[in-house]
């Protein structure tokens, strides 16, 4: 008999919670979300918050089962596109308010798991931006464009200060960012919707959206088990695209990035962090990793255009953990997993309207958690108060991906990207 696959290491820990029922008969709402992870969740609870609780969100699976219940944990500012390359494209005025959307985020992200009670692990301890190369220039370039133009400060974080934290002979030097942290995110998800319903939203599982059409002037949602008539919609389904609107769906490439998670490692844990900050390199091909709370390592890295089974993740991130703590040898891996994130060609996130009361927030690209949450906010003001923020993101619009050659793209880039890497690895000896 075939065994079921292993659950990630966030499903397995997740928060007990009773299920939602699916969409059943014809119901009515003033906002309906399609899409039960971090953008969805985030904008029906700024929406509660704002007074509008007639809000419906319909998850096709379980609330966080995409990306958002399956990444690395990191919460920090900034989006994919880096802050050099936003700076140059938007000018600094734009750019600086655009990038303060997701520090505000950040500390909308701690106020909300105190304020809800959510049990998700959140580690306020900051992140550590560890050098893979012998030449610091990319970290004081950095360090100053984010003082300079951004108004955010990184402690210089010498070799000698650097192993103290992260026992690795394989860093040089580092930054240290104070204003992150990192949290089990399943639980973050579950969290947010158990606080939206608390406030009158309803959250649907099971809820495959099959049809989404234009009505008498509302928006007709048809489910497998019932319709719901709404005047304004969000779509918020990530990389796990919902086939609804072509134009949206095609805007974006969905990018698999894999994770793992060791045994309980007890003492040897400390031998390899004497930090609970999280931490990731200065590589294109980076890897990030942080210390959970059961004394267990979890590792992150690797993008590829798919999925991989659990023994072929394990395998890829095991060779990449025992190039940093070769200690670690021995460790057991109890599981490993794969998830799709959503990229846009910009590598900014895509968040827009239609004018008839059709709204998006996608293309999060692996910076999901900060940029979603400021995303929710932007719609849930623009729905419930005509707030026009959300045109700050204007000039990255659904530019079409072009898949599949898009996606064969992005893969042979990052190809690319890692052996330069590599091939810099290789010069400094």
């Amino acid at each position: 008999m075939k065994q079921p696959p292993v659950p990630s290491y966030y499903r397995a820990t997740a928060a007990p919670y009773e299920p939602y029922a699916p969409l059943q008969g014809r119901q009515e709402a003033r906002v309906a979300i399609i899409g039960g992870g971090f953008a969805g969740l985030n904008t029906a609870l700024g929406l509660a918050e704002r007074g509008v609780r007639d809000v419906v969100v319909l998850e096709r699976e379980q609330v966080g089962f995409g990306a958002s219940g399956r990444n690395g944990g990191f919460v920090f500012g900034g989006y994919s596109l880096g802050e050099e390359a936003l700076h140059h494209q938007l000018g600094a005025e734009r750019s600086k308010r655009i990038f303060d959307l997701t520090t505000a985020a950040v500390q909308r992200i701690r106020e909300r798991v105190t304020r809800y009670a959510i049990p998700c692990d959140m580690v306020d301890q900051g992140v550590i931006w560890a050098n893979w190369f012998r030449d610091p220039n990319v970290l004081r370039k950095r360090q100053r464009l984010l003082a300079d133009h951004y108004g955010v400060h990184w402690e210089w974080l010498s070799q000698e200060e650097l192993r103290e934290l992260v026992r690795s002979e394989r860093y040089y030097d580092g930054l240290y960012e104070r204003n992150a942290l990192h949290l089990h995110p399943l639980n973050y998800a579950v969290g947010l919707a158990a606080a939206a319903t608390q406030q009158g939203v309803r959250v649907h599982e099971n809820s495959d959206v099959w049809r989404l059409r234009r009505d008498s002037g509302y928006w007709r949602i048809s489910t497998p088990q019932g319709e719901l008539q709404t005047e304004q919609v969000v779509l918020a389904c990530g990389g796990y695209l919902a086939g609804l609107r072509r134009q949206i769906d095609r805007a974006v490439l969905p990018i698999a990035t894999y994770v793992m998670v060791t045994e309980p490692l007890d003492e040897r844990l400390d031998e390899c962090l004497q930090t609970r900050a999280a931490v990731y390199d200065t590589r294109f091909a980076f890897d990030y990793y942080r210390p959970l709370p059961d004394r267990r390592l979890l590792w992150g890295g690797r993008i590829s255009i798919r999925n991989r089974s659990a023994s072929a993740v394990r395998r890829v991130l095991m060779r990449d953990m025992l190039r940093v703590f070769p200690a670690l040898k021995d460790a057991r891996v109890d599981y490993a997993w794969s998830g799709l994130m959503s990229y846009a060609r910009h590598q900014m996130p895509q968040i827009g309207t239609d004018g008839q009361g059709l709204w998006w927030a996608q293309a999060f690209g692996g910076h999901g958690l900060a940029p979603t949450c400021a995303a929710g906010e932007l719609l849930a003001a623009a729905i419930a108060q005509d707030d026009e923020g959300w045109k700050q993101f204007g000039d990255y619009g659904l530019a079409r991906a072009y898949k599949p050659f898009g996606l064969l793209a992005a893969q042979g880039n990052y190809w690319w990207q890692q052996f330069n890497d590599w091939f810099k690895t290789s010069l400094e000896g």
